[in-house]
């Protein structure tokens, strides 16, 4: 079974920055493509950036072009999510998602970690 553990969330003033992580195990990570999704109040889950198998290829929503980084280190299981120049429109669940392509589906999924951006 495979297990996805994020941390790193918090409460940051805008501007501020925040490093997420999720930590894979119960499957081999290098074969998963990675992403995070979000989920604010009120609003569905949304897509927010996804890394394929060995880090070639990402792809990002509009909205976090050039502020938000996904990362992956397979010797370690874990996928990085850098968010910088936060705003409070960011602020949401972020779930961190495997499956098997860069598009999708994702099929496993943590349990979320709350970011909260204040203005």
């Amino acid at each position: 079974q495979v297990q996805l553990v994020e941390s790193g969330g918090g409460l940051v003033q805008t501007g501020g920055s925040l490093r997420l992580s999720c930590v894979v195990s119960g499957r081999s990570f290098s074969n998963l493509a990675m992403g995070w999704f979000r989920q604010a109040p009120g609003k569905e889950r949304e897509f927010v950036v996804a890394i394929n198998r060995n880090s070639i290829n990402t792809r990002y929503v509009d909205s976090v072009g050039g502020r938000f980084t996904i990362s992956r280190d397979n010797a370690k299981n874990t996928v990085i999510l850098q968010m910088n120049s936060l705003k409070p429109e960011d602020t949401a669940v972020y779930y961190c998602a495997a499956g098997g392509s860069l598009w999708g589906p994702f099929d496993y999924w943590g349990q979320g970690t709350q970011v909260t951006v204040s203005s």
